[in-house]
């Protein structure tokens, strides 16, 4: 019998090769989940507006069956260049005048540091949803304090603020993440929808099943019902999967649109310090859904002003 040696290198290659067949086998991914298709898009959303929108007096409805059907892609130039034709209303406020829009939309963007993204980020969504005719508000929540980044709790406080003017429609949305398909209107469906379950960075591919972060489009009355996010959640993770938890918890299922509409470019940036209580707030959030949230919401506003494109809300956490 031959006895064969070997090296503590071998090992370490097989070893590296079987990582890298983990990271890059698409199987790992939860690529087979259900979805709305193209032609169904329309039928699912929410045709609800704001007061002063469902007053105008000109008649003619907005028609959204060709932004659904062409589904463009639009993340290119020259709409990630500059403003075009700007009709951008005081605040970030945008509605066609032509048309009756059939929603409206509070996009709320939690924000810390991060100049060029927002500036990057607004120039695009004013191009982007523009061109599909919807009744539009952008809120930006700046945490103006030392403290580590609380992204649920800016959604919070920026989702109060829409709520009480009015909008039924929110749209929890960080501010690297680029919508590319036109046909993904910015509406709230029947169920809570996940919206970027086509990222480039995980390869256009959704990681797990219960991810529900990112972008996010959920209706004030349901975001209301779940008692909001949690405020616990300092620094990077946690919070969106206990969103996805206080769904379940009322039985509330949630959606996605197709892959073909639900594409997402990512900005670099620079990571969040983790959070390093977020498994075990996690573990015991059922405990707090009810005492944790909108309820429980601390905050001082220490600035709000109407910017050319967005209301910008300044807070200490």
């Amino acid at each position: 019998m031959i006895a064969f040696r070997v090296s503590s290198s071998v090992y370490a290659y097989v070893g590296y090769l079987v990582l890298l067949v983990y990271f890059l086998w698409p199987e790992r991914f939860a690529s087979l989940y259900d979805y709305i298709e193209g032609e169904n898009i329309y039928d699912q959303l929410i045709r609800k507006t704001t007061k002063n929108i469902s007053l105008m007096r000109n008649g003619l409805r907005c028609d959204y069956s060709e932004v659904i059907e062409e589904n463009l892609s639009l993340y290119r130039s020259p709409y990630t260049e500059d403003i075009i034709n700007n009709n951008v209303r005081l605040g970030g406020e945008y509605y066609p005048e032509d048309c009756l829009p059939s929603f409206s939309t509070a996009i709320i963007v939690p924000y810390r540091q991060r100049e060029r993204q927002l500036n990057q980020f607004l120039i695009y969504m004013h191009n982007y949803l523009r061109r599909q005719r919807i009744h539009y508000r952008i809120f930006v929540i700046e945490q103006y304090d030392p403290k580590p980044f609380n992204r649920a709790k800016l959604f919070n406080i920026g989702a109060l603020i829409a709520m009480g003017l009015d909008y039924p429609c929110l749209v929890l949305h960080d501010v690297d993440l680029m919508p590319m398909n036109l046909g993904h209107l910015y509406a709230c469906s029947r169920k809570p929808r996940h919206m970027c379950s086509s990222l480039d960075v995980f390869r256009y591919n959704l990681p797990y099943r219960g991810l529900f972060g990112g972008a996010v489009a959920i209706e004030s009355s349901v975001f209301l019902n779940i008692n909001g996010m949690s405020n616990m959640f300092s620094g990077w993770g946690g919070e969106d999967d206990d969103l996805y938890a206080r769904l379940q918890n009322k039985q509330i299922e949630i959606c996605r649109f197709s892959p073909a509409y639900s594409q997402y470019s990512m900005l670099k940036h620079r990571k969040e310090t983790p959070n390093k209580d977020r498994v075990a707030f996690l573990k015991n959030g059922k405990l707090r859904y009810n005492t944790d949230g909108l309820n429980s919401l601390v905050y001082k506003q220490v600035g709000f002003k109407l910017h050319n494109l967005f209301t910008h809300v300044l807070v200490e956490t």
